[in-house]
């Protein structure tokens, strides 16, 4: 027997099992009307009302429908409301501008674009066929009643494009198929324990490969959802006390915020001794690991992925071989990558760097075929990261061959940044660095050469209206010359090396 394997078995496992438990907790401060509780029951007819509305629309089966927004129950009803019902949804990143967003809506064919009411004003115009704002006016258009058209359930079939920055000027649409989604949702959510009886706080951006496929495990858990729209550290320590939250995802900088809170928090810790937090994103220093284990008294779990892997490639856990050791042992440890996940077969080529192939590997990059056969050649995904596999087969991640920054959990091209830079008229030459950051793991920063007088506030401005401002260079460095090979190249490693000095890997 065959049977396809779809994200619809997610939400119908939560309807037919968990129906009368309160599953979704909206976020509560937040520019539309909230949606109220709503009971897993209550949340699969959402989704099921918005593919009715999206049909009726005139979205065809295959279509897609982009959202842009923070974290919202509405967001979570998107998922499943387009690509359970054989649609294909296109979660993009809120942090984008207007042009950005604009090159994504062509690029995917998107039909419909919801967009969250604070971008309204920002984003009207944009060519599209239906322009809607989540809130009273998406509801009234998209949550229809009656039975959407059947679909015939396909496995293969693209279930959500998701945008990534990459190593160019334009983001590449990775196409993630329902079998993509399912294989990683079971994977990460097995690995990482979850069951019925967790609580999760939605601290991770949903649009970042579809919040890691983790709402698709929760919701096949019965697991009670609280939705976060803004990371704040002492907000997420009031709703882990408020909703008894015992997981949650997030990059280094989420940790931070957490750190940073907790110091002034009165009382104990909420969550101490039952809550795990997943990191991602790039490695944090194994000091703010020791502290999540020890000051908050929480479990540290790290993966690592990308986008085009749904995410989940490896996960670095605790062991029972590890209880007795010290809480610096214990993080050393914790901070490498992690040792391949179920179905995950890696290795390191010649040069460095990381391959894997698994069940959750990208179909291909939406319409860019070279760019496909350029990442997936010979059955292996070239990942773009160097880096070694240990004697017991954990992964470290030592260095990016991709030219990408990974700052606060952002992928940012350097490449797309030093484009901008150029086009400024005192710029003559220019290297787009990551570089150390206690908080984000990295921050941008530009070397440039210049014909003029210019200063590095003008320059910051210059990018901050062409770029999405987490890509704008924090500090700018003024140099006579840059590193470069006998044929022009720029010696991107020697240029971070001097700032790196001090850490065993050039990635933070």
């Amino acid at each position: 027997m065959f049977v396809p394997l779809t994200i619809r078995d997610h939400l119908e496992r939560a309807r037919l099992v968990y129906g009368n438990r309160v599953g979704v907790f909206d976020e509560p401060d937040q520019p539309a009307e909230p949606l109220p509780e709503l009971t897993y029951g209550q949340f699969a007819d959402k989704a099921k009302a918005m593919a009715k509305g999206f049909e009726e629309l005139g979205v065809a089966q295959g279509g897609r429908v982009a959202l842009v927004s923070q974290n919202a129950s509405r967001m979570l009803a998107f998922l499943f409301g387009t690509a359970a019902w054989g649609r294909v949804g296109v979660p993009i990143n809120f942090r984008l501008n207007r042009e950005e967003i604009s090159y994504i809506l062509n690029h995917s064919g998107a039909e419909v674009l919801l967009v969250d009411p604070e971008l309204r004003e920002s984003l009207e115009g944009l060519n599209v066929r239906h322009f809607l704002t989540l809130g009273a006016e998406s509801d009234s258009i998209l949550f229809r009643e009656g039975e959407p058209s059947p679909w015939e359930l396909d496995e293969d079939a693209t279930a959500t494009i998701n945008y990534t920055s990459g190593t160019t000027a334009r983001p590449k649409g990775v196409e993630m198929t329902h079998r993509m989604l399912w294989t990683n949702a079971a994977i990460f959510g097995w690995q990482t324990g979850v069951s019925d009886r967790d609580v999760y706080l939605h601290t991770l951006p949903m649009f970042h490969c579809n919040g890691w496929g983790m709402p698709f495990a929760l919701t096949a858990m019965g697991v009670p959802q609280v939705v976060l729209r803004k990371v704040d550290g002492h907000e997420i320590l009031k709703r882990i006390e408020d909703h008894g939250v015992t997981l949650m995802c997030g990059a280094p900088a989420v940790v931070a915020a957490i750190l940073d809170a907790a110091n002034e928090w009165e009382g104990p810790i909420p969550g101490a001794g039952r809550t795990r937090i997943v990191v991602a994103g790039a490695p944090p220093p194994t000091s703010i690991i020791e502290r999540v284990e020890t000051e908050l008294n929480w479990e540290f779990i790290q993966i690592y992925g990308l986008t085009e892997t749904a995410p989940l490639l490896t996960m670095s856990r605790g062991r029972s071989e590890w209880d007795e050791l010290s809480s610096k042992e214990r993080a050393k440890l914790l901070g490498r990558a992690g040792a391949p996940a179920l179905g995950v077969n890696l290795q390191v080529t010649d040069d460095g760097e990381i391959c894997a192939r698994s069940n959750h590997v990208l179909k291909g990059y939406w319409e860019q075929p070279e760019a496909t056969d350029e990442a997936i050649q010979a059955g292996w995904f070239h990942t773009g990261d160097g880096g070694y596999i240990d004697e017991q087969n954990y992964v470290t991640i030592a260095d990016r061959k991709k030219d990408v920054i990974i700052s606060g959990g952002e992928n940012v091209s350097s490449i797309e940044v030093e484009d901008v830079l150029f086009s400024h008229e005192q710029v003559t030459e220019v290297a787009v660095i990551g570089v150390p950051d206690e908080k984000w793991g990295e921050t941008v920063k530009a070397l440039v050469v210049t014909q003029g007088e210019v200063s590095e506030e003008e320059l910051i401005d210059y990018c901050r209206g062409k770029l999405a401002h987490y890509k704008c260079p924090t500090s700018i460095e003024f140099r006579d010359e840059l590193a470069r090979t006998a044929t022009g190249k720029l010696q991107k490693y020697k240029l971070r090396a001097p700032y790196w000095e001090g850490h065993d890997k050039q990635v933070n």
